[in-house]
């Protein structure tokens, strides 16, 4: 059963709860708005324009290069590549030759990849000639069963001048191409006449995306989503805006690689037909200054972001006039620092939240309407929430009480890559997607997350996961006992802690154990503070007592 509120008469956002979303493949849906748009923009990188289509050339030629080299209906493509055009093309035009995308942050280790790699049976990884990225994937394609490296150059991407200059003041970030047959340039991939063979895709059931995450443990599992689970999320979050007819222009600051980005920023944008000015990076001058030269409308972003956008010197000299809605996810929205963003931008802010597994979005406050800080709104069109009993997810949770919210919906993702004991444990029997979040459910029908069931650390938007970091400090021969726990960051939100004992005859301070431990760490995963105690709580049984001493640090 449902939660017992209803949605379909009760609801906010500007569209029914009750509809459908018919089954359409992510090709079909770009292909829809190049009939649409034609030479109207899709891309903006550092000022140069890219039209749709343009870029479906682009596609049609990274589909027939992986075609003409034997890839296609089970293949496996990787992307390891911040925002730059080459993303999009290889995206769509691995889709469109029938291929599943597997999307690697640009921040792994090799270690990370490597085992991401092999874990998807990746066969071909997109990446950049940057010294950030090409160096870690040159590793993992000879340490691995990876057989064949993609690499495009970012001065491609730019505008002529900016090109130039690139090539001239940044060779230290370019790394060299070795001589390798297994490594070909993306231009000698699109060197053809794009005229690919069009593969049937069945929307339901073909896995367009590969993304991982770490679960409730911090072993990364693959969330397979299908074409309909992306191009449903991307309606839905379409539906919900009561301006999506007007101009479109997003500010792409959000990594693709993340699904938040991946169905708020690019499925969403092409869908509708609007523009996405793309930086590689986040950087608050930038940021700030491609706003106001591309007169974006709207601001995907996590709250660490905004906080940056808001203590930058450049803010009061920014038109935002353009700006209608910022939507925020991936970590809680402090309300001080919404109140203060909409005062300083005019900008709507409303908090959403979702999951990897739920294709990135399950419910958010009204864009135009009754917004409640400090909750995650209602849920998107077509999406069932519910509250189990925290104990027993087979039961509903007892009346008036929080329970583990629990979702169903088209965006739901059909499983794990190869881990059926992990659907077991995320889905309940009925098939209801186990979120390991504890909310409530007030009487307007919005959403409060009050506690979670998962150890996970949100740090600005990226989830990490502390028996990763547990791990490596296990690693250290004086390290006895370790846990690492988030702690309140006024600009991340929470950022790792780790609490430590010694072994017998070791001495070392805490932080010779941070400085050792850090470099080995992703910049997201970065402690703190290490801290030496004497002790760390215990359970009755013996077990080291995360709960406890989360309460002792709060306190």
């Amino acid at each position: 059963m449902d939660s017992g509120f209803s949605w379909s008469t009760n609801y906010n956002h500007p569209t029914l709860w009750d509809q459908d979303f018919p089954p359409l493949s992510l090709p079909a849906m770009l292909t829809a708005s190049v009939a649409k748009r034609g030479d109207a923009p899709m891309l903006d990188f550092m000022g140069r324009r890219f039209g749709y289509e343009e870029v479906a050339r682009g596609v049609a030629r990274v589909a027939r290069g992986l075609q003409d080299r034997g890839l296609g209906k089970g293949t496996r493509v990787g992307l390891f590549l911040p925002n730059v055009p080459h993303y999009v093309a290889a995206y769509y035009g691995a889709l469109a030759a029938g291929a599943t995308v597997v999307n690697f942050s640009p921040l792994y280790t090799p270690a990370e990849l490597e085992a991401q790699v092999e874990d998807s049976g990746t066969d071909i990884l997109f990446t950049m000639s940057a010294t950030a990225l090409l160096p870690t994937a040159l590793k993992v394609l000879d340490g691995s069963s990876l057989k064949h490296l993609i690499v495009g150059s970012v001065a491609g991407g730019l505008p002529g001048a900016k090109s130039l200059l690139y090539r001239m003041l940044r060779r230290k970030e370019v790394a060299a191409l070795p001589d390798d047959p297994r490594v070909t340039r993306f231009s000698a991939l699109v060197a053809n006449d794009g005229d690919y063979e069009p593969v049937a895709i069945d929307p339901e059931n073909d896995i367009a995306l590969i993304q991982y995450t770490g679960g409730t443990t911090g072993t990364p599992k693959g969330a397979m989503l299908t074409h309909q689970n992306l191009t449903a999320n991307a309606r839905q979050v379409n539906s919900i805006d009561p301006d999506h007819d007007a101009d479109d222009r997003i500010l792409g600051v959000l990594p693709f690689f993340h699904v938040f980005a991946n169905t708020c920023v690019l499925n969403r944008t092409i869908l509708n037909g609007g523009m996405i000015a793309m930086l590689p990076r986040f950087d608050a001058k930038q940021a700030l200054a491609t706003l106001g030269r591309t007169r974006a409308t709207a601001l995907p972003g996590v709250p660490t972001m905004y906080q940056a956008l808001l203590d930058h010197p450049d803010l009061g000299k920014t038109d935002f006039s353009s700006l209608r809605v910022c939507i925020s996810g991936g970590a809680p929205m402090p309300s001080e620092l919404r109140e203060k963003f909409v005062a300083a931008t005019g900008a709507a802010l409303v908090e959403g939240y979702g999951l990897t597994e739920s294709s990135g979005v399950v419910s958010t406050n009204p864009y135009a309407g009754p917004v409640k800080a400090g909750t995650i709104g209602q849920p998107l069109p077509a999406t069932h929430l519910r509250l189990v009993d925290k104990e027993d997810p087979m039961k509903d949770a007892p009346a008036g009480e929080p329970g583990e919210l629990v979702v169903k919906g088209p965006q739901i993702m059909r499983g794990y890559w190869n881990r059926p004991e992990a659907d077991r444990d995320s889905f309940t029997d009925d098939g209801w997607l186990r979120t390991g979040d504890v909310a409530v459910i007030d009487a307007d029908g919005y959403v409060r997350i009050v506690d979670r069931l998962k150890d996970m650390i949100a740090v600005g938007g990226f989830k990490v996961y502390p028996s990763v970091i547990e791990a490596h400090l296990y690693e250290h021969p004086a390290v006895k006992e370790a846990i690492v726990l988030g702690v309140p960051d006024a600009y991340r939100g929470e950022v790792p802690k780790a609490f430590v004992t010694l072994e017998d005859g070791f001495d070392a301070s805490g932080e010779a154990l941070a400085a050792w431990l850090n470099p080995q760490l992703g910049k997201h995963e970065r402690v703190s503070a290490v801290e030496v105690r004497l002790n760390l709580p215990k359970t009755m049984i013996g077990k080291l007592d995360r709960k406890a001493l989360r309460a002792e640090e709060g306190a």
